[in-house]
């Protein structure tokens, strides 16, 4: 953690102490400056990025790896540090005696979860590469596609785009994503970032190279729980016996991982414990269906599908026996300003796209299949916590 995220940690604090200091350096969906202990996988990236500090577009490549390995930590934090590195270079004045250095590419990064659209994806990489911000109404995605050729046709080198997410439920797929890319300026290098196996996906027929990043190793992962506690829990608040505890159940996974520190110290803080016990850890874990959804893909949900979740996760087993079930009960509320048959739209889409399960419930029903209950697909108190955080 750097100088500055120390300081505003401390504004944060208040009066008086507290097993919390900074929900965000706990969140699971935050990613810090430098992830622990992927020195190597920087360094295959940095490889094959190496041209960019000659002057020159790398070729494409892909990058896989298993959920929760770290992926999205890795990619945000190299291309934030080369985009600096390439404003800086922009804004140096070099004298006729010192040589200047060749010119860097941009940088852009691209989330699938929330680009979900030709639009959105030719909107996003526009407005990466300009100071103004580019309007989101009023303009049509041609219009959008013909800046973009425009503004890099005239660029020295051109840009090279990170595209996270690819090919998850609900997301972009490769072959749709491949139709975009051949949509962009030729002075354009992609780096696209996934789960699936190399082989198995149409991507690596556009790429020079494949960057695998494995699982976090235990101790690996124990490293990086003490330092988000370090960060954001009060001083010795978790044990490395805990830590290791998370670990081994995450097993690899270090979202899960965090997940699970999440919600124990989010549960010691709210009985007004000082540490994070044993029982915290032990409930967290409880907590957190295997495989899991990623908590950072629910949030990236529109809002009126968030509100349906967050009243979801309040809901008892009875009033989610069944689709219909859960509709009522939402739709009940005063805080839910959306009709039944909204309700229930959104619960179908949801379970599509893997976010919620619908699960038989055995019950009897009559003539027809059994109601399925609503299961969810996340751990309901971190959902809970980061969503009223979010709001205030």
């Amino acid at each position: 953690m750097d100088i500055d995220a120390r300081i505003k940690r401390r504004q944060r604090r208040g009066g008086g102490p507290r097993l919390i200091q900074d929900y965000e350096s706990l969140s699971p969906v935050a990613h810090i400056d430098d992830p622990s202990d992927r020195g190597p996988v920087f360094e295959r990236l940095l490889d094959h990025l190496d041209p960019v500090f000659d002057g020159r577009l790398p070729p494409n490549a892909y990058v896989s790896g298993p959920f929760g390995s770290g992926k999205s930590a890795i990619v945000t934090a190299l291309f934030s540090r080369l985009g600096r590195l390439s404003t800086e270079q922009r804004s140096v004045i070099h004298t006729s005696t010192r040589a200047a250095a060749p010119p860097s590419p941009e940088f852009v990064y691209v989330d699938l979860r929330e680009t979900t659209s030709r639009f959105a994806f030719y909107h996003r990489v526009l407005d990466g590469l300009v100071d103004d911000r580019v309007p989101e109404h009023g303009i049509s995605t041609s219009e959008l596609r013909r800046r973009l050729h425009e503004m890099l046709g005239a660029a020295s080198i051109g840009v090279v785009i990170a595209v996270d997410h690819v090919g998850e439920q609900g997301s972009t797929d490769a072959e749709a994503l491949i139709d975009l890319f051949a949509g962009l300026p030729s002075n354009v290098s992609w780096l696209a970032i996934g789960r699936d196996d190399p082989e198995e996906t149409l991507l690596t027929e556009y790429t020079a190279t494949t960057i695998p990043v494995e699982p976090y190793r235990r101790q690996m992962l124990v490293d990086v729980l003490m330092t988000r506690a370090s960060d954001g829990l009060a001083p010795q608040a978790l044990s490395h016996e805990q830590a290791r505890t998370i670990a081994e159940w995450a097993d690899g996974n270090a979202h899960d991982a965090l997940a699970a520190l999440f919600i124990a110290a989010d549960d010691a803080s709210q009985r007004e414990g000082t540490r994070v016990g044993q029982d915290d850890v032990e409930a967290a874990i409880e907590q957190i269906p295997r495989p899991s959804v990623s908590l950072a893909r629910v949030l990236a949900l529109p809002d009126n599908k968030q509100r349906v979740l967050r009243e979801v996760v309040e809901l008892d087993s009875a009033e989610r026996a069944s689709v219909t079930a859960t509709t009522e009960a939402i739709a009940a509320k005063a805080t839910v300003d959306l009709s039944p048959g909204t309700v229930k739209r959104y619960l179908y889409e949801m379970a599509e796209g893997g976010i919620v399960e619908r699960v038989q419930s055995g019950l009897e029903s009559g003539k027809g299949r059994p109601p399925s209950r609503v299961e969810l697909r996340f751990p309901p108190a971190a959902f809970r916590r980061l969503y009223d955080l979010e709001r205030g």
